[in-house]
């Protein structure tokens, strides 16, 4: 299966800024070899290892005994942690939603309803270990989440590569894969971490994303999964169990319905606890940097839960942001259905992304004006170092030449593309007319000046 992306290489220029190239021209290569851009063709027809195929065929019985009953996982996750207590019982409401909706799919495969019931059980574990931990430490709540800078943007507009830029700014705070899927440690192993052992969550995490590479080898084409990739907050708002991340399990309308008709003030309350949690753990950085497409339609919530935030709204052709996130969504549902509709896939985010993009449009002028950019995917392109340069002037945060360094030695280390691109198909994958999806966006494209791509 590897071998089908792997074959053909050929140079690429690195993206740089103007300085460093000019620093580094007859010193270092900027070319490296990548794997050639590829069109995915099993979206309806996903192929796996025998490896792969064998293991989502081996859970079959486990599946088939699984409870998605609220008060089942309720009752085993406080057996697994020997703790009973989950805060506020409101996210009991969301909880039965998502469980019913998930319970309820019917072309949700085995594999798919083995790591859901396991996802759902750890976001409850999680919470039971969160608010054990912030009893026992009530100073935790007196932690400041101060002046973060928050990326409100689609997903594929170069969020994650703006994310990682400011992430590795020593100065700024982020979240870490490994730390994002278990926040607070059992407190045997938090003893365990404390004598100078090597946290368990690093193995774990590295385990499980090795499974998700054989099983999706095209998948970091589209978005590269590390144990210490810098990761959105979402995972932390699902400990809540009201975030988008459900949305990504599968085409689930009830879930849907129920998160854009709540007020998600309480729920961005509750992650502003989580991040009291992280900071009181962890004392690295001294500024968070926050990021998830749900933000984009969010903008109230977020202004009253953190008021001194820096606010970043990166904006791109909506034609090309649907065909990339459909794609990515419609090669993911491999793991967890057993019959994958990428037609169904395709409209039902093309939708969603049209309705996020008119409450962004929407909610826009509640950003505080003299702490917020908006970014032209274009430009970010042309000269990324430059347009964080141009955000920590908006968010009064020094960029000092040890910042540029920082970036750019992360730019050497984690070139973009290397491991291939890939070649997009809105009609013939999806179904979906491009010209159609500009026109019905056009007043969004007209308004933030977005550059329209071939």
């Amino acid at each position: 299966m590897a071998g089908r992306w792997a074959a053909a290489v050929h140079p690429v220029p690195h993206r740089r800024s103007p300085q460093f190239c000019r620093k580094l021209a007859g010193t270092l290569p900027l070319v490296s070899l990548r794997p050639a851009s590829i069109h995915i063709d099993d979206l309806a027809d996903p192929q796996f290892t025998p490896q792969i195929a064998e293991m989502m065929q081996a859970v079959e019985p486990i599946a088939a005994a699984l409870d998605f009953a609220p008060d089942a996982l309720i009752v085993q996750a406080q057996a697994d942690t020997g703790l009973d207590h989950f805060g506020d019982e409101a996210f009991r409401e969301p909880l039965a939603v998502i469980l019913g909706a998930l319970d309820a799919q019917p072309e949700r495969s085995a594999m798919g309803r083995v790591s859901t019931h396991a996802q759902v059980s750890q976001l409850l574990r999680n919470r039971l270990l969160v608010e054990d931990l912030v009893r026992q430490h009530p100073e935790i709540l007196d932690e400041k989440i101060e002046r973060p800078i928050v990326i409100a943007g689609q997903p594929r507009t170069g969020t994650t590569h703006l994310h990682n830029l400011i992430a590795s700014d020593p100065a700024m705070r982020s979240l870490p894969y490994w730390e994002s899927l278990e926040p607070v440690l059992p407190a045997d192993e938090r003893a365990m971490v404390a004598a100078g052992g090597e946290d368990p969550r690093r193995e774990r995490t590295g385990a499980g994303l090795g499974i998700l590479d054989e099983a999706m080898p095209n998948f970091k084409r589209m978005h590269e999964m590390t144990v210490d990739h810098v990761h959105e907050e979402i995972q932390l708002l699902a400990i809540d169990f009201s975030t988008m991340l459900f949305e990504t399990m599968g085409v689930l309308p009830a879930w849907k319905e129920w998160y854009v008709t709540h007020d998600q003030t309480p729920h961005y309350e509750y992650l502003r606890m989580v991040l009291q949690v992280l900071q009181w753990q962890r004392s690295v950085g001294s500024r968070w940097v926050l990021k998830s497409p749900q933000h984009l339609e969010q903008f109230r919530a977020l202004v009253r839960i953190f008021p001194d935030a820096t606010f970043v709204v990166p904006h791109r052709d909506p034609v090309a942001v649907i065909a990339s996130n459909a794609t990515m969504l419609a090669y993911t549902a491999r793991l967890s259905h057993s019959i994958v509709d990428p037609v169904y896939i395709g409209q039902y985010w093309s939708d969603r992304i049209e309705e996020m993009l008119r409450a962004g449009m929407r909610d826009h002028d509640l950003l505080p004006s003299d702490r917020t950019i908006d970014v032209a995917f274009d430009e970010f392109m042309a000269d990324d170092v430059a347009m964080v340069e141009r955000i920590y002037e908006v968010a009064e945060q020094p960029f000092t030449p040890d910042v540029r360094a920082a970036m750019d030695a992360f730019m050497v280390e984690h070139p973009r593309g290397r491991h291939g691109g890939v070649l997009y198909d809105l009609q013939g994958d999806f179904d979906i007319d491009p010209a159609e999806r500009r026109e019905a966006m056009r007043d969004y494209t007209d308004r933030f000046n977005v550059t329209l791509e071939s």
